[in-house]
């Protein structure tokens, strides 16, 4: 339960608020509509023809661009939930071979041409949309949050696609900040918490080459969830799995209330049914595809 602050129409008011904000609707629409700049058909050629040949290279160098120039340290800690090998054969190598701005105004073109059939499908005020989402960003305690504090602190784009793209990036990154520093004081490292989204049937099990995790690697993961008794000998989740799963995600989402105030919550709430319609039209558009390797659900 939120905190509870006397204001307006008292505590029943902001518990409300708060249980809403905290709802996954919101948070759901943003990491669908951020998420359109990995699975877009032309993503790979695009990245391409700016020096990054190969799917991953682009995407090492435009999600950790925000960043700056990050080794493959920073990115594999950032990140979580990556192979640190499998970072390293991208990282730092990207920065030689492509221009970092460049990139990154790359990926927000990209974000761009992948929204575009969705808003028109969705008859969603596009513009509205991305003030409301810009003011939102601007007062969340980054405290804690890199990933999120990084993208923010990037241009905001002119046009009202590019900005209602930036402004979901900001609120899916401020989650994934707030789901590793979850993650961790877990006790779970990058390669059990991708084991335990296969055994929970959160993610398929291509999901450890996804993020390039060894056998040995998995193997040693999925053996400490068995002593956990969070994975059984079938190699999916007990019920204590699945539990402690949810309460994972319960926990992501108190630790993202705690740096978000009251009327910033109480935007979201206004904010949750539009994101949600035009996020739905990007689902049915084929733009993010369900289910997909990011363990997103579907809006």
């Amino acid at each position: 339960m939120g905190a509870q602050i006397w204001c307006g129409g008292g505590v029943r008011q902001t518990q409300v608020m708060a249980e809403t904000a905290r709802h996954p609707a919101f948070w759901k629409a943003v990491e669908t509509i951020h998420d359109v700049v990995y699975f877009a058909d032309d993503a790979k050629v695009r990245y391409g023809e700016l020096g990054l040949k190969g799917y991953w290279r682009g995407y090492f160098a435009s999600r950790a661009g925000a960043l700056g120039t990050p080794g493959a340290e920073v990115v594999t800690a950032s990140f979580h939930g990556f192979a640190p090998a499998m970072v390293a054969r991208a990282v730092p190598e990207v920065w030689t071979l492509a221009d970092r701005d460049a990139v990154l105004a790359e990926r927000v073109a990209i974000a761009r041409d992948a929204l575009a059939p969705a808003i028109e499908q969705s008859g969603q005020d596009v513009g509205a949309l991305a003030d409301s989402l810009s003011i939102a960003v601007r007062d969340l305690d980054m405290a804690g949050k890199p990933l999120a504090a990084a993208h923010r602190a990037q241009p905001v784009p002119d046009d009202p696609v590019g900005r209602l793209w930036h402004g979901a990036t900001v609120f899916r990154e401020y989650r994934g900040d707030s789901h590793v520093a979850v993650l961790t004081a877990a006790g779970l490292g990058g390669c059990a918490a991708n084991a335990l989204q296969v055994a929970t049937g959160r993610a398929a099990a291509a999901q450890q080459g996804f993020r390039g995790w060894t056998d040995e690697q998995w193997a040693a993961a999925n053996e400490s969830l068995r002593e956990w008794g969070w994975v059984g000998d079938d190699g999916t989740a007990t019920d204590l799995g699945r539990s402690a799963r949810d309460r994972l995600e319960d926990a992501t989402d108190r630790a993202c209330d705690a740096g978000i105030g009251l009327t910033t919550r109480a935007r979201m709430v206004t904010l949750a049914e539009p994101l949600l319609t035009l996020a739905r039209a990007v689902a049915d558009s084929g733009a993010v595809p369900f289910p997909n390797p990011t363990g997103g659900a579907r809006p």
